[in-house]
């Protein structure tokens, strides 16, 4: 310590280690979101191992859940906004402004894509969300996950604009990667539904 005046001491300079805290509070965020969508899935396979004969859209008398037209695109559709999102944080880290404002967009649009393809799904499935067992269940766990993909999106467009303002650099960035953290979790919940709902039934 350093003396600057009678009786006044100067602290020592503090340095940071390790995660920024804005990363830890989403990552702490994050493992709430993990223990969530673990009730769900639970909920899900408990109800499915209860159910007496047939499970799944034919309980209802609706079709079967197909993976095509919809499903199938909309889930490859959200699989490659992760790429994108990792291009943009990429890009950050390098002072490449321009091109973390392109990925972002390109990651905006297609979360925004992946939501109005899910919405046009519900329209075509043949049941409702109290039809059935199989029918709460489901609306339930991807309904939730499309609420979190459009809290993805709210952050996103909030990235696009900040980044607009020049508002990032290669040392300050926190933000975009928070955000690339929270948009990889739901992408990876997503992939689970998928196989869970299409596949495992």
């Amino acid at each position: 310590m350093t003396s600057t005046t009678a009786g006044e001491r100067t602290p020592p300079a503090r340095h940071e280690a390790g995660l920024p805290l804005a990363l830890v509070g989403m990552l702490l965020f994050i493992s709430s979101e993990v223990m969530f969508f673990g009730g769900l899935f639970a909920t899900y396979f408990s109800a499915r191992a209860g159910f007496p004969g047939e499970w799944g859209a034919q309980s209802m008398g609706a079709p079967e859940l197909e993976i095509l037209p919809i499903a199938l695109p909309i889930t490859l559709i959200l699989m490659t906004s992760s790429f994108t999102m990792h291009f943009a944080v990429q890009a950050i880290r390098h002072d490449r402004v321009g091109a973390m404002r392109f990925w972002l967009a390109i990651t905006l649009l297609l979360g925004v894509t992946f939501l109005i393809g899910q919405v046009y799904d519900y329209t075509t499935l043949g049941f409702g969300i109290s039809d059935g067992v199989f029918g709460t269940v489901f609306y339930a766990l991807t309904g939730f996950h499309g609420a979190h993909v459009f809290g993805g999106a709210i952050g996103l467009t909030i990235l696009v604009a900040r980044a607009a303002g020049g508002q990032f650099s290669s040392r300050n960035h926190v933000a975009v990667e928070a955000v690339s953290f929270y948009w990889h979790f739901v992408d990876v919940v997503w992939i689970g539904l998928f196989l869970t709902l299409y596949f495992l039934r």
